[in-house]
């Protein structure tokens, strides 16, 4: 089969290798869409501490079950499949109190097991015990189930920032997942939605969400948010970019009692930003994190694309075959769109 292998940092080569074969409890699938994160491309260009070169990386992934093992019975060859990559191990603390995305013993596919940039993947047994692949709807195309990864942890994320009917929802980072948090505030029962940038490239691929859309450039969104709340400020604050800047922003702009989810990860070189502990003392509002999801987010995230209720193909902006998937990268890392799937089919 074709794949894309690691091979080390920034040594990306599309070789010929053996098509995996499942174990009993597993499944093989032959991999029809693997959308680029944009952890694939901090990988091949700095690695990460949990992968071994050479590695077949993607984790945003459907297809079809190929093969299944003999002790496999809930899927059979030709189900349309949707696989979830982090996969809990089912025996932790965490794990046992519901809480998977926490587990101690976390393993993830295109990290520790080889991942979709590749014609076929072998899915994990813990992921096929643990409820990590999802059978699509008919109507649900493979492009759109791709991406329901990312939609998963944008759900996990609103969970964690305690969003309620009524609320005034404020976003900062305007790309696939700041728009998925925009969209799925409204379907939560956000009253009003504000989604900030400072690209105003991203804001313009990001109107068809309906929100009120901040050139962070040129406004001052707190004074922006100060107005449409008549002073009362923002009950959640979303910060989906990886940026200080605007981590330190959202917790000037959040309500008494709201809630801060830092989304957006910072690099390890500067993960420290300037907070005022006063504001967080006066206010009374709540800071906390999103880093992934858990099997159960993704199901719901399937559901969501299948339904309409967020209409994935508004997201897929750019499609690459297998053989171009250097060129897919650039063009994700360039933020040229918002999701970029790799097609390992010819």
């Amino acid at each position: 089969m074709k794949a894309a292998l690691l091979k080390e940092i920034e040594n990306l080569e599309i070789i010929d290798i053996e098509k995996p074969i499942p174990g009993e409890n597993e499944i093989v699938i032959k991999v029809k869409v693997c959308a680029i994160c944009g952890t694939d491309i901090k990988v091949y260009h700095h690695g990460h501490k949990l992968i071994v070169f050479p590695r077949i990386t993607g984790h945003e992934v459907s297809g079809i079950v190929a093969e299944k093992g003999k002790k496999v019975s809930e899927f059979k060859e030709s189900d349309k499949v949707a696989v979830a990559p982090a996969i809990p191990c089912g025996r932790c603390w965490y794990c046992r109190k519901g809480q998977q995305s926490m587990c101690d013993n976390l393993e993830t596919i295109g990290y520790l097991y080889n991942g979709g940039f590749a014609e076929y993947m072998r899915v994990p047994e813990n992921a096929v015990l643990n409820g990590c692949v999802n059978k699509l709807p008919e109507n649900l195309s493979f492009e759109e189930a791709a991406i329901a990864e990312p939609l998963a942890c944008v759900i996990n994320g609103q969970i964690l920032s305690m969003l309620e009917i009524g609320d005034t929802v404020v976003i900062i980072g305007a790309g696939p997942i700041g728009c998925f948090h925009s969209q799925l505030a409204k379907i939560n029962g956000a009253s009003k939605v504000i989604l900030g940038d400072i690209s105003s490239e991203r804001l313009e691929m990001a109107k068809f969400t309906g929100a009120k859309l901040v050139d962070m450039s040129k406004e001052n969104i707190k004074e922006v948010v100060k107005e449409e709340t008549e002073g009362k400020m923002a009950d959640r604050v979303i910060v989906a970019a990886g940026a200080k800047e605007a981590q330190e922003t959202a917790v000037e702009i959040v309500a008494k009692r709201g809630s801060v989810n830092f989304f957006g990860g910072l690099p390890k070189e500067v993960p420290f930003i300037n907070l005022n502990s006063n504001l967080v003392h006066y206010g009374e509002f709540f800071i906390t994190g999103t880093h992934g999801s858990s099997p159960v987010h993704n199901k719901i995230a399937i559901s969501l694309l299948a339904n309409k209720r967020i209409d994935g193909t508004k997201y897929i902006t750019h499609k690459f075959p297998l053989e171009e998937i250097k060129q897919a990268l650039k063009t994700a890392e360039d933020k040229k769109g918002l999701k970029v799937i790799v097609i390992p089919e010819k």
